[in-house]
């Protein structure tokens, strides 16, 4: 019987984190064999259940991401851009799949995850739940079916702890109306309009973004014509949903060549 692979959580203090490490602990397919936190945090050298509150799971937290992944076949990566291309070069040469949920990533940040994946396989989506990626999908579709007659706009929510907008979903779901536009995002998007902006200039995908609260995430596509709208929305209400889709990612990559996915190839969608 095949072992199960062994997964490290990167960033095992936050919310994210703490998930993911419940879910992997808590899965039949995968085991916890390590967790990483940055250099200073207190939860360092100690062992990551009794850190949550819990039971010991036998696993204790480390600041030294190489020695974690070393001995792992699977990153799951929730942190920061810096941290995430860090975190690239050391799985991609500790052979390990790396699935990266973090947001915020620029063109250099990809650009270095892209020479990573020369070398291993890396998943990266801005959203790992099942439910997201089925409305980028259809967001796809029916800008396609559509003209530039429909206004687009990307309405997103979530905590008032998130640190950057639009969410890396929203932009998933700009993404995805842009191509079936056939034009690029960059050229089309509006985001964050104030003051006298002026009539809304046909053919641009607008962002809306909403801080508060503990809301886990909540995305509207609207379609907007003169005397009718089409709303596709996805309401997220538990961070279950993006650990499960990371445990998913991290399993599919195990049987994949090195490159640079999403989710969409590991859904098949």
């Amino acid at each position: 019987m095949q072992t199960m692979p062994g997964l490290v959580v990167t960033g095992a203090s936050g919310r994210m984190g703490q998930m993911l490490i419940r879910t992997i602990a808590a899965s039949d397919k995968a085991r916890l064999v390590g967790c990483l936190e940055r250099q200073g945090h207190p939860w360092v050298g100690r062992d990551v259940g009794e850190c949550m509150g819990g039971a010991a799971l036998g696993v204790p937290v480390t600041d030294d991401p190489l020695e974690a992944f070393v001995q792992a076949q699977g990153v799951i990566d929730f942190t920061a851009p810096a941290a995430t291309v860090e975190f690239a070069a050391l799985a991609a040469q500790a052979r390990a799949v790396h699935v990266i949920g973090t947001t915020g990533l620029e063109p250099a940040h990809i650009a270095a995850i892209d020479a990573a994946a020369r070398h291993a396989v890396i998943v990266r989506a801005g959203n790992m739940s099942l439910g997201v990626n089925l409305l980028v999908r259809l967001t796809q579709k029916v800008a396609q079916a559509l003209d530039a007659d429909w206004d687009v706009e990307v309405v997103e929510a979530h905590h008032r702890m998130k640190v950057d907008a639009p969410s890396g979903t929203a932009l998933m779901l700009g993404q995805a109306a842009a191509q079936g536009r056939g034009v690029t995002l960059d050229a089309a998007m509006v985001s964050g309009r104030d003051g006298i902006t002026g009539a809304r200039e046909r053919g641009t995908i607008g962002f809306s973004a909403i801080r508060g609260g503990d809301v886990v995430g909540e995305h509207d596509v609207i379609f907007a014509a003169d005397g009718e709208r089409i709303v596709l929305r996805h309401l997220a209400t538990d961070r279950a949903i993006f650990a499960r889709g990371a445990l998913r990612a991290a399993l599919w990559g195990q049987d994949q060549k090195p490159g640079h996915y999403d989710m969409m190839d590991v859904l098949g969608i």
